[in-house]
């Protein structure tokens, strides 16, 4: 299997799968390339991030929270488009209050709407599976509830099953395999692009689909340090618990993002096992690609890459 070059480049040019197509967004612009039964469809936006306008959203910590909150508004607005793209008699019916807000407000605010109820429900699931239900199910254990060390491992270790066993799960259906192999496709893209070669389909396609610095990965290092930070926690009542981790959701978002910067920047034997649970994941995340989903990475990661040789490194 192809690794990672220590000696080349790294890009902070990023991406997210999509249906039937790639995100990729790098410093200037962001490109997304979907494929349909016409042909690639391709739409270029100029990034525009809110810590640009208020510099001290860049200090760490606060930058991991405003780019985790920023890239879940961006990747729903992407993955709107490209299920938007998808033929009429292949989406199947909306829902009832998909239907409501249609009727009662324009395509543009209905669009945005839709976007910013996906991105709430998607943030209150999160919390229910991994803080929440963590919280409830080993309350319920008492030989497990007898010292908070324990407790707080006991949590963690439940909060880690249900990430692998959630995944495990959505990986089976088609169309999440589909969703998986388009990023499998990003990520050797970017090997690609990081290790200077030509962006073709036959230089891409040997590459790893197993990247140091992917999103997806960003999950379970949250999980991971969540266990250390939420041990500061010596409550026993179960909402209360959810309560006081609620409350550091920020420092482990901001603490999590700060590991990924750093692992992303460097080659050695900590960096390789700080980043190696994120690798372990991607076997669940990432599918081998087809030629065509390539190309469709290679198309969008085209669009993104900048006129100034090197304005893209990462940590810049």
């Amino acid at each position: 299997m192809p690794q990672s070059n220590p000696s080349c480049f790294r890009t902070s040019i990023g991406g997210q799968a999509l249906i039937e197509g790639i995100l990729m967004r790098g410093p200037k612009q962001q490109a997304i390339v979907c494929r349909t039964k016409d042909g690639l469809v391709e739409k270029v936006e100029d990034v525009s991030l809110i810590r640009d306008k208020y510099p001290i959203l860049r200090l760490p910590l606060l930058r991991g929270c405003v780019t985790f909150i920023e890239a879940m508004v961006k990747g729903m607005q992407a993955l709107t488009y490209s299920a938007n793209l998808v033929p009429l008699e292949e989406q199947g019916e909306p829902d009832k209050l998909d239907k409501w807000i249609e009727e009662h407000f324009s395509f543009e605010k209905a669009q945005k709407l839709i976007i910013g109820l996906a991105v709430v429900l998607g943030i209150a699931l999160s919390v229910f599976l991994f803080i929440f239900l963590p919280a409830l199910i080993v309350g319920f254990i008492k030989p497990l509830t007898q010292s908070y060390v324990v407790r707080n491992l006991a949590e963690g270790l439940t909060k880690v099953v249900i990430l692998l066993a959630y995944m495990a799960l959505v990986s089976r259906t088609p169309d999440i395999k589909r969703l998986f192999s388009y990023h499998g496709a990003e990520h050797k893209t970017i090997f690609c692009y990081e290790h200077g070669k030509p962006l073709t389909v036959e230089n891409v396609r040997p590459e790893s689909r197993f990247h140091p610095r992917c999103g997806t990965s960003f999950l379970l290092v949250v999980v991971l340090v969540s266990i250390l930070v939420n041990s500061v926690v010596r409550v026993s009542n179960t909402f209360a618990r959810v309560g006081c981790h609620l409350l550091l959701l920020p420092i482990v978002v901001g603490i999590s993002y700060e590991i990924n910067l750093w692992c992303g920047a460097h080659d050695n034997w900590l960096s390789a096992i700080l980043s190696a649970p994120g690798k372990w994941l991607q076997r669940l995340t990432t599918n081998e690609p087809d030629d065509s989903m390539i190309e469709c990475a290679i198309r969008a990661m085209e669009l993104v890459i900048p006129e100034e040789k090197g304005s893209d490194l990462w940590g810049t």
